[in-house]
């Protein structure tokens, strides 16, 4: 089978176009990966930039890379016209049986459903609740992203859901739908270390500093908990963000924390230091607001982590049955405080299967597998 595979290539997100070689975010990659392993299958990846790049033909065997370049105004502001003419023409010399898009944030969902060919898309981030959540104006971004969102929906065979959450956001606008996991990349199932976690218990957080994350909260909670005179520490992986209210104010409350040495900034982390990271601390506690899915959450427990989360989106699916996870309501940090007081109070016991759990649901390969699946359900239609 050939499988196109719209999706961003991050040169062209973070203005990095001297790079060597394509990077994707990390549900893709993973997805990537799983393909990388069935040989039977032939995937071409087809990414839109705004100015030309050096790429390898491919990035595995049995993965082929092209990148197309469309100026400036193909992009957002005539509803990504640029990228779907250009996609449709690149697609037109690969030939191949399905197309799949990869997220409706940018150009990739539209350029798939005016393919002409079959296709499929997946749903990363839902922009329709996300511009709902930011009260996004008329002719903004998020709201703009929102329509074309719900256009691409409408039009397409089928919509990849990567939980029970986005399923509902989705199935009303949508022809056909799929409750399919996003797939954690490899390198989060290499061996557990066999060192022990530190004496002192240290509450990982990754992402970036966002009102949707209520990272401002948790150091309040930290702060709570300071005062009772826990032993502890916060750590946050992700971007500031100093230029958005929220990020200055997280910055604000972060300063004293990191002073009296209960919590601190870890700035952006690579894939291997992120995972350090994870085998370094004693829990994750992920609380948002909303959530598509919740990716780092299953990396966690892949790492077998202790979590502590929000009952938001797709981290009920992802908790449910984990040995150890806790959720709360998304507001009720008072629940979450007191939970965390009576874990580090309990001698903060670890979790001891929940790694399984998570390669027999989000290995690459067990999610590849079924996106192959559903491709052939769609082409014998």
């Amino acid at each position: 089978m050939r499988i196109a595979f719209l999706t961003t290539d991050n040169r062209q997100q973070f203005k990095q176009f001297d790079k060597p070689e394509p990077f994707f975010g990390t549900a893709p990659e993973a997805l990537l990966q799983g393909f990388a392993r069935l040989p039977d299958v032939e995937v071409h990846v087809v990414s839109c930039l705004r100015q030309p790049v050096k790429s390898p033909e491919k990035i595995a065997p049995n993965i082929y890379f092209h990148s197309v370049v469309v100026p400036k105004l193909g992009w957002m502001r005539t509803l990504y016209q640029g990228c779907i003419r250009a996609t449709r023409k690149k697609l037109r010399e690969i030939q191949p049986d399905i197309v799949h898009g990869q997220g409706t944030e940018l150009d990739c969902a539209v350029s798939a459903v005016f393919s002409g060919l079959p296709n499929v898309l997946t749903i990363h981030g839902n922009m329709k609740a996300i511009a709902e959540l930011y009260h996004a104006r008329p002719g903004s971004f998020h709201w703009l992203a929102a329509k074309l969102e719900t256009f691409a929906l409408g039009r397409t065979t089928g919509v990849f859901c990567n939980s029970g959450y986005t399923e509902k956001q989705v199935a009303p606008r949508a022809k056909k739908t799929w409750n399919v996991p996003n797939a954690l990349r490899q390198e989060f199932f290499t061996p557990l270390p066999q060192t022990p976690r530190p004496s002192r218990p240290v509450f990982l957080n990754v992402g970036h500093m966002t009102r949707r994350k209520q990272q401002c909260e948790l150091i309040e909670v930290a702060r709570r908990l300071h005062q009772r005179d826990l032993k502890f520490e916060f750590q946050f992986a992700g971007e500031k963000i100093l230029h958005t209210d929220y990020g200055a104010e997280f910055a604000r409350r972060l300063a004293p924390a990191e002073r009296e040495g209960y919590a601190r900034h870890l700035g952006v982390l690579p894939t291997q230091h992120l995972i350090a990271a994870m085998d370094a601390a004693s829990a994750l506690i992920h609380f948002p607001i909303e959530e598509a899915f919740g990716l780092v959450v299953a990396e966690a427990l892949a790492r077998n982590l202790k979590f502590f989360g929000a009952a938001t989106g797709g981290v009920v699916d992802i908790a449910r049955g984990i040995e150890g996870a806790e959720l709360f309501p998304a507001q009720n940090f008072t629940a979450l405080e007191n939970a965390l007081a009576r874990w580090l109070d309990s001698g903060c016991p670890q979790p001891q299967n929940a790694d399984q759990a998570m390669r027999e649901q989000y290995h690459p390969e067990v999610i590849a597998r079924r996106h192959l699946e559903i491709y052939r359900e769609v082409l014998q239609r």
